[in-house]
């Protein structure tokens, strides 16, 4: 591994280059050219990136999430990067990286992250639907992985927006088994984090997803939708292919805990979200693991629990409504509190966050529809029915339900 003091030398060159620099290169007669610190590729990159993207940017720009969720679903990398699961986040665990998977435009399929590294990522929105092309995001590894098709790694302040100076980034593109690119697999982490190792850790990953590729079976007409889907508010109900699984209430609250966390947990966090301080047995817990994958035939990993598999559930699709500002769609799916039986931590948690996310979503609606129809769920919640008095017009024979609703709860 590279000395701290020489990967801060480093920086401290690149900064000073790219300080240098971009400023000459907005001006369109300038010819790329960088000081001995700096790698051609990267000013082109940065020349053409200028006539496109701020190098003050805060963020990338985000796809439809439901576009993304659905291209991930039906995408050929799905398989074969579910298939290596477990390495994936045993290097984001071990190494403190973060791991994405693009399509062929550049925008991220899939992430998998510690909790630090994931909150970094979220800042700067390298998370599924982000898009890391060279003309929405600059120069950076996913992008010119996917320019010229070989693996690249971008340091500090060689990335064109100052957001991403303290990353260092590895790519390798994923290759179909007719050498067309489908998308570029990522090792992002911390400056001083640097390692050498790592671009032949993400090459020989990239590899076995490729290897994945080649040996996998066409997908079937209707075979990317998910076969399992778990309805999980205002019930308990679990089916495969339509078929209803035969599952307990503890192997239903690992299901619906997995569903709505895709990144998994470790043992020890998951026993706590299903036991809390309670006693319970190793074998105990790791029994209702193994009856939960038999029902699932696979389809969750072992080192670290997450599923493998798609999951349909009616909790993670109203989150995904309210994450695109669809409040009717969230409101149509919302049909009552997450396994309204559970005494589950975690579950218990969930459930509270849903709540409190449609109860907001409803509040910030000026739509009077959305207020009556989450406010004969909550009889007792006054302000909702306040809100949609002060919604409907003088006229609206509706306002008379909302006040006869908001009577009641004021009684009570």
């Amino acid at each position: 591994m590279a000395q701290r003091s020489d990967l801060r030398r480093l920086r401290a060159a690149l900064e000073g280059e790219w300080s240098r620099l971009v400023p000459r290169l907005k001006d369109a007669d300038t010819t790329p050219g960088g000081g001995q610190a700096l790698r051609h590729e990267v000013t082109e990159s940065w020349a053409r990136s200028l006539i496109s993207v701020d190098p003050g940017r805060e963020q990338a720009p985000a796809s439809d999430g439901d576009a993304v969720h659905q291209r991930w679903t039906g995408s050929p990398l799905r398989r074969p990067v579910d298939g290596l699961a477990d390495a994936l986040r045993s290097v984001a665990d071990d190494a403190g990286f973060i791991t994405a998977v693009t399509d062929e435009s550049g925008t991220i399929l899939w992430t998998y992250g510690g909790r630090t590294m994931r909150r970094r990522a979220e800042r700067v929105n390298f998370a599924p639907g982000g898009r890391w092309d060279e003309q929405a995001m600059g120069t950076n590894a996913l992008s010119l992985a996917l320019r010229t098709g070989r693996p690249h790694t971008v340091f500090s302040a060689e990335h064109l927006v100052t957001a991403l100076h303290g990353w260092v980034c590895y790519c390798a593109p994923l290759h179909g088994p007719d050498g067309q690119v489908l998308g570029v697999l990522d090792l992002s982490t911390t400056w001083d984090r640097s390692n050498p190792l790592a671009m032949s850790t993400v090459r020989g990953l990239a590899s076995a997803i490729e290897a994945g590729l080649r040996t996998e079976p066409p997908l079937r007409p209707g075979e990317d939708e998910p076969r399992i889907r778990l309805n999980c508010l205002g019930t308990d109900k679990a089916t495969r292919e339509g078929v209803p699984l035969l599952l307990r209430p503890r192997q239903l609250e690992i299901l619906t805990l997995l569903a709505l966390e895709p990144d998994g947990y470790t043992p020890e966090r998951l026993r706590e979200a299903l036991y809390g301080d309670r006693a319970v047995t190793a074998s105990t817990f790791k029994a209702e693991i193994s009856h939960l994958r038999r029902a699932l035939g696979g389809g969750i990993a072992t080192r670290r629990y997450a599923l493998t598999t798609p999951v349909s559930c009616d909790a993670a699709d109203v989150l995904r409504a309210l994450e695109n500002g669809d409040t009717a769609t969230a409101l149509r799916l919302y049909r009552g509190p997450l396994l309204p039986r559970s005494e589950a931590p975690g579950i218990e948690e969930w459930r509270t966050h849903l709540e409190v996310a449609v109860r907001e979503a409803v509040l910030a609606s000026t739509s009077p529809e959305h207020a009556l129809r989450y406010g004969g769920r909550a009889p007792y919640d006054a302000e909702v029915h306040e809100h949609a008095l002060r919604l409907f017009g003088p006229g609206d024979a509706r306002r008379a339900i909302a006040a006869g609703r908001l009577t009641t709860a004021l009684r009570d």
